[in-house]
């Protein structure tokens, strides 16, 4: 099982593109960006160019809604050409507030939609000329980006048809707000299941973690900080799935041994990929991220 970081990308781009390359240096097998409030996540992976030549880059995750599927494939297709083939676009619908709050659109079969989506996305990577005339997607023509081999498409995914469409059309799933007994019981099986005769999809947990002594204290940071997240139908599902109160419960937080040992769970439920989220005062943020950093080094 391989182990990535989550970038911070709450800062000026030069600080971004450095934190990858520290990421690199540690010895992280992927650097993982998000589309959130700030940089635009593929345009800052191309900003990472060659800066960091050997380390993975991926986006976990660009919305769906806010892209046609020609233009995200477009999009990815100059990114990748700009880090020579080391990207994994990793998409998904995002929620209902956030796109009918600030996006304006209507969150109308988001199932539906990005099933149709990744008929459209998928063949347009690949350089396929494309006609979909679907119910929330409409995409006639094709791309040229010479050079450009598809990136591995993965989709984020917590209930059934995601799942099932992360093993069926897509190369895997990124999930999250769950522990490992939920990757093995409920995301692992259903994502296999669906890709049955296809190669083995991957498997991305996003980890929120930290190295401390007061773990209550870490626990009662993520209520506060990310407690919104259990009221989200989608993480819910996956919360209510592993029989965990909130976000608060997913988090890896103690001993460096003790991280440890949670870490070989999700690979012994798995997951292919662990992708660190280090929380906590900055002090803990730092040891946590060079214990990773350890670890994905030993695991290479």
């Amino acid at each position: 099982m391989q182990i990535g970081l989550w970038i911070d990308d709450e800062k000026p781009l030069p600080e971004v593109v450095e934190e990858v390359v520290d990421a690199e240096r540690r010895g992280f097998a992927r650097a993982w960006f998000g589309q959130r409030t700030g940089w635009e996540p593929l345009t800052a992976i191309a900003a990472v160019g060659d800066r960091a030549p050997r380390i993975g880059l991926g986006t976990a995750v660009v919305v769906t809604w806010s892209r046609h599927p020609l233009t995200l494939a477009a999009e990815a297709l100059t990114a990748q050409a700009a880090v020579r083939g080391r990207l994994t676009l990793g998409i998904g619908p995002s929620h209902q507030p956030i796109v009918e709050g600030r996006f304006g659109l209507p969150w109308h079969r988001p199932g539906r939609h990005v099933e149709e989506h990744v008929d459209v996305l998928r063949p347009a990577l690949g350089g396929e000329p494309v006609e979909v005339h679907g119910e929330t997607v409409t995409a006639v023509g094709g791309l040229t980006a010479p050079g450009a081999p598809a990136p591995p498409l993965l989709l984020a995914a917590h209930g059934p048809r995601m799942l099932r469409l992360a093993g069926e059309k897509a190369d895997g799933v990124i999930t999250t707000w769950t522990d490992a007994r939920g990757v093995a019981a409920h995301v692992v099986p259903a994502v296999r299941a669906a890709a049955a005769g296809r190669p083995d999809p991957q498997v991305v947990v996003g980890v929120i973690a930290t190295v401390t002594h007061d773990p209550e204290a870490a626990r009662a940071h993520v209520a506060s900080a990310f407690g919104v997240a259990g009221d989200l139908p989608s993480y819910r599902r996956s919360l209510d799935q592993a029989g965990l109160a909130g976000p608060e419960d997913t988090i890896l937080a103690g001993t460096e041994a003790e991280l440890e040992k949670a870490v070989r769970r999700f690979a012994d439920a798995g997951a292919t990929e662990v992708q660190l989220c280090a929380v906590g005062p900055a002090a803990e943020r730092a040891r946590t991220i060079e214990f990773f950093g350890e670890l994905a080094s030993a695991t290479a």
